[in-house]
Order: C-alpha cells, then structure tokens, then sequence
C-alpha cells in the first residue's frame, strides 16, 4: 500500500464478528507507538490509562470522550466517563499491539510507509451485530481524532460524528 487513496477510512467487516480499520498517519512509527501505548497521549484521541507491554499485563481505559473535541454533544445515553480494564495479549514496539477488549480482543498493527504509518485496526469476537456498528463507528471516529492531532489540527465533534458514523455502518455492515 503506497498512497493515501488505497485507504478507506470506513472499516470493513473480514469475518462475521471482526472489523478492520486502517489510517495512514504522519510519522516516525514511533511517535504513532507512543499515543498507542502512553496514557497522556492516548488520552487524546482514546482514553487515558496506564498499560503494562507484557503478556498478561493489566491494560486499564478510561474514556472521556467528551474532552477529545470543542464541545460536548454527547447523547444522553451515553455515560460521560467510561473504564475497562483489560489484558495485554501481545506487544512488539513499535510494531504490534493486542489486548483483550471485553470477550474479544483488538490488535494494531504500525507499518512504517515513506514518511507515514500505515496503522490497522483489527477488532475480533465482537458479541452481535449491534456491538459491531458501536465499536466501527467509534473506532473510526477515535481514529480520525488521532490523525488529527498527529497532523496538528483540532478534531471535529466527537459525538455528533460518532452518531452519523453509527448509522453509516448500520448500512454498510447490514446483516
């Protein structure tokens, strides 16, 4: 994969209960490790908290969603502050990192492209189909806040794209 055109920004289901997402990113590849696996930075564009990069590690999210963009407009039922606590699977800097995520896990994968990243989302073992549309239209609206502060820009509404991107999955992900 060699420009930016190959890269859709909506993610696609690969099996029935896996979603892939993919950015290509500004670089190094390190700097993208980093606002993976660094509280402050990924604070920023995910959720804050601290994770152990080892096996078994204790991998601890707090999402606050509303802080990632200029104006909250959250829905009313969505919680303000959200946490998880998980477990490292797997972390090979800065190149691979996978981590429980409920009943499933998620995996990114940083592959270095000229003076770009090309980071892939692998969400697997997602419950139902209704999981399925929350988590594409969250990570790709989470992923769209890191491309904008890893380009230096200020991330649109949050939640309001969050919403839209819901409903674009729910027609290109029917069932």
């Amino acid at each position: 994969m060699t420009e930016t055109a190959t890269v859709d920004a909506y993610g696609v289901r690969t099996e029935p209960a896996t979603v892939r997402l993919q950015r290509l990113l500004p670089g190094p590849i390190e700097r993208v490790w980093a606002y993976l696996t660094e509280s402050d930075l990924r604070r920023q564009w995910l959720a804050a908290g601290p994770m152990e990069l080892t096996p078994g590690g204790a991998v601890e999210l707090t999402w606050r969603n509303g802080e990632l963009s200029p104006g909250d407009d959250r829905p009313d039922s969505m919680p303000a502050e959200h946490s998880m606590t998980s477990r490292m699977i797997r972390a090979e800097p800065p190149r691979v990192l996978a981590f429980t995520w409920n009943s499933g896990e998620v995996r990114f994968d940083l592959e270095p492209q000229g003076d770009q990243v090309l980071l892939t989302v692998t969400h697997q073992r997602l419950p139902d189909h209704g999981a399925m549309l929350s988590v594409s239209a969250g990570w790709h609206a989470h992923l769209d806040v890191l491309a904008d502060k890893l380009a230096g820009r200020t991330p649109g509404a949050f939640w309001s794209k969050w919403t839209r991107l819901r409903e674009d999955y729910a027609a290109r992900l029917a069932e």
